[in-house]
């Protein structure tokens, strides 16, 4: 059922960003609501879909209450409905995105980050090509709207510029556009915030784990995430030794990113 997964991740990641084009589209002009009724319908979406479509998975969702059957089953779906609320939320950002993802025993083996505003859809099922080559200066993603001191300070022991924008999965996928050469987090995630970048930066051959270079996994009963790396496999030993001379307090002190 591997490739019919990938399939029905992008589809599914479509289905949910022209639901979101939509409501965005629809003249509803209290913001607050717009978030609202974003992250609401996009879960309502995906969990019916998936249903209907995989009736025996489980599903762990930013927006669902948490089934903990799912720590016994053998697949899980983990969706993050609408990554970057907050970008979505203030028109014409098109910077958020729609998460699909699934795990099985252990690996994630599917998924799809979609970007609605920018009519791209990132997946598995056709991994993108990943830039390649060692770049003359570092690029690293950042929050811009609360750019963290843990990733200024990296920067400078990197020497790298800071390329500011939205969502987790915009962040994230930004490596796989050449736009920046990587992303780096260390201030608090869930699994949903990084699940489907993460299946998608490994399947085009990029470099993921924590940020101490273990590996990222996920279906754990607590779902926090705290940090990651994803990067250019040319650069990877390169920020995880920068990362390694940082100070622990420097780590923890780092504001949670959208």
């Amino acid at each position: 059922m591997g490739h019919e997964d990938d399939v029905l991740a992008r589809e599914l990641a479509d289905e949910a960003g022209e639901l979101l084009l939509e409501l965005r589209s629809s003249g509803l002009t209290d913001m607050a609501e717009l978030r609202r009724q974003g992250d609401a319908r996009s879960h309502e979406l995906l969990t019916r879909r998936l249903a209907e479509e995989r009736p025996d998975d489980a599903v762990l969702s930013e927006e669902g209450l948490d089934d903990r059957a799912r720590l016994a089953a053998e697949r899980v779906w983990i969706i993050d409905p609408l990554d970057g609320t907050r970008e979505f939320g203030e028109p014409p950002r098109d910077d958020w995105a729609v998460h699909v993802a699934l795990w099985e025993r252990g690996e994630l083996v599917a998924g799809a980050v979609g970007r609605p505003a920018r009519h791209s859809t990132l997946a598995t099922d056709a991994p993108p090509a990943r830039p390649a080559g060692i770049p003359v200066r570092l690029r690293l993603a950042v929050s811009r709207s609360r750019p963290p001191a843990f990733v200024q300070e990296l920067a400078r022991r990197l020497d790298a510029e800071l390329v500011p924008m939205g969502s987790a999965g915009v962040k994230a996928t930004a490596v796989l556009d050449g736009t920046v050469d990587a992303y780096v987090h260390a201030g608090g995630q869930y699994e949903w915030d990084s699940a489907a970048p993460v299946a998608v930066a490994r399947a085009a051959g990029l470099h993921t784990s924590r940020i101490d270079g273990t590996p990222l996994t996920y279906n754990h009963s607590d779902p926090l995430l705290p940090d990651l790396l994803i990067c250019r496999p040319e650069v990877s030993d390169r920020v995880l030794a920068a990362i390694a001379e940082l100070t622990p307090a420097a780590v923890t002190h780092e504001e949670k990113a959208s």
